[in-house]
Order: structure tokens, then sequence, then C-alpha cells
């Protein structure tokens, strides 16, 4: 085996494997890449030649991420990034500006934050402003020119934006609760124009279910707090359940929500700060399996 993991792994497949692992589809990374369906094929099934491993095991309605595709995960991430620090390096180009990022209150118990702070150590000279709100609300904000670059939900059956993954979401609530189907469904959400609270109350409402709010607000620590204690159900991604909360059990009998996108969508100013905002962008898309993993939680340091 050779032993230079870089030249053994093309950039190019590295970055079409991480778009398929990070959308689960073809299309979609077909899509993101600006290429053909064909084109993102032909580079997994030479990545996975490479490697003598499968990577992805996918059939006609599913694609999933084998054993050894997460295992490439990380290797793919660190190759690409040794190419792009070399690359600003020997052309000595220094990004400047101010960039105004917005991301939405879901990323918060993410591993959003290493990536930000990877991209600061890598562009220290581009000042970078972080707004955490409601993905309608930085939606808005975006739209008015406020913000630069925007990581958030997007309403179902929406096309704008540049898809990072796609997710579930589900009825999550404390384990111990138990849902009484005769009496309203005590609801937790985000206030207007929040769209995870937009579409459980169209999906209530689609199937007759009556409901109430136990508890509104924008903060997710509280939403999460007020759940805990089991004040009710609240809607959210499946992939980032926040520890001391689980999915409802299909036996409640609650609709289905569907699923729901997180995309990167960009501002109008075309300067300085745009090819600041282009290379967050991209550094967001190469992690973008990072951010629906909790970080690990801080070692304890053993008793003396």
């Amino acid at each position: 085996m050779r032993d230079n993991l870089g030249s053994m792994y093309d950039p190019v497949q590295l970055r079409t494997f991480l778009a398929v692992a990070q959308t689960l589809s073809f299309t979609q990374a077909a899509r993101r890449l600006g290429v053909r369906q064909s084109t993102v094929s032909q580079h997994v099934r030479r990545l996975e030649s490479e490697a003598g491993r499968q990577l992805f095991s996918r059939d006609t309605h599913r694609v999933d991420l084998t054993e050894d595709g997460e295992a490439m995960l990380g290797f793919a991430r660190t190759i690409l990034q040794a190419n792009e620090r070399a690359a600003a390096f020997f052309t000595g180009t220094r990004l400047r500006g101010r960039l105004r990022f917005g991301a939405s209150e879901d990323f918060v118990l993410t591993r959003l934050p290493e990536i930000l702070e990877s991209f600061r150590r890598e562009h220290p000279e581009v000042e970078l402003e972080l707004t955490v709100e409601l993905s309608g609300t930085l939606h808005r904000q975006l739209a008015a020119g406020r913000l630069d670059l925007v990581l958030a939900k997007r309403r179902a059956g929406d096309t704008h934006g540049e898809l990072v993954w796609r997710d579930t979401l589900a009825w999550i609530g404390a384990p111990q609760l138990r849902i009484d189907p005769d009496r309203p469904l005590p609801l937790i959400a985000f206030p207007p124009p929040g769209i995870t609270r937009a579409r459980a109350l169209e999906v209530l409402e689609e199937h007759g279910r009556a409901f109430r709010f136990a508890c509104t607000s924008a903060s997710l620590s509280a939403l999460v707090a007020a759940a805990r204690a089991g004040l009710g159900v609240m809607a959210h991604t499946r992939g980032l359940v926040p520890p001391g909360l689980a999915p409802v059990p299909s036996r409640a009998g609650l609709p289905e929500l569907g699923d729901v996108d997180f995309v990167l969508l960009h501002g109008r100013r075309r300067d300085a700060a745009q090819d600041a905002a282009d290379a967050l962008a991209a550094a967001i898309l190469a992690g973008g399996d990072r951010l629906h993993r909790a970080p690990a939680p801080p070692a304890h340091p053993e008793p003396a």
C-alpha cells in the first residue's frame, strides 16, 4: 500500500464522496457539484476501487454509509483541508474583510464551533460576526442585506440554497412522557417564524390533532429544558436529539413530520467579504457530516 494518502486519493473524488455522504443522494450531490449524476457515480466507484472497500450501501430507495465509508469521512476531510492550506500558502492569498455569518439555533449543540474555530485560525484577518437566530429570521435578514452567509433550515418544497445535508424531523420528549390521545397535545415550540414550528402546526392541523402550547421560546436551551421536565413534545431534527430526550414512540399516533433540509445561502454582496463567505461555505460543506454530531463530552480527570 502507498503510504502517502494525499497521492493515493484524488481530491476531486473525495469532494464527490463528501457530497454524497452529506446528502445521502447521488442526485443531490450532482446538483451541489454542478456535474452529471453519472460523473458522481464514476467518482465514487473509482474511490472505492482505490480504497479496496465499499463506501456506500445503496439500492433503488436509499443510500447509506458503510462502516468503511464512515472511516473515510475523517481521511477525506484531512486530505482536502491539507490541500486547501497548501494552495493558500503558495498562492499567497490572504482573506480579509468583515464576514456576517448567520446560523440557526439547531447548531448550538453541534460541532459548528469547531469548524468556525478552524476557519478563524486559517484566516485570522477575516472579522467574523456570528448571528444565532431562528431559520426564518435568518432568511429575512439575508434578504435585507444584513448577512453575507447563512446556514439554516429551509421549508419543505423550497429549492433555494446549497444543500448541506437532509434529515428527518421527529417528535421528541422526555423518555417517561406519556401522550394522552384524548387531550390536546402539549406542544413545545419556537415562536414564529420558526420553520420546525410551522411544520409541526401544519401536520397537526392536516390530521385534525388538537394541541396546546406548553412552552414557547426562541432559546433552544429553554425548549430542551421544558421537554426534559416532561411539559410536552417538540418537533426536532432526528439526528440532533439533545441528551435526555428521545423520539416519541410511533404507538403514540403522532403524524409524521417529513424531512428537513439544512442549506447554505449567500448574500448579494460582491466584495472582499464574499471571498471569505465562499471560503467558509467550502469549510462547512467539507465538514458537513460533523454538523449533525454532538461534540464529545469533556473528559473527566482521573481521581488522584
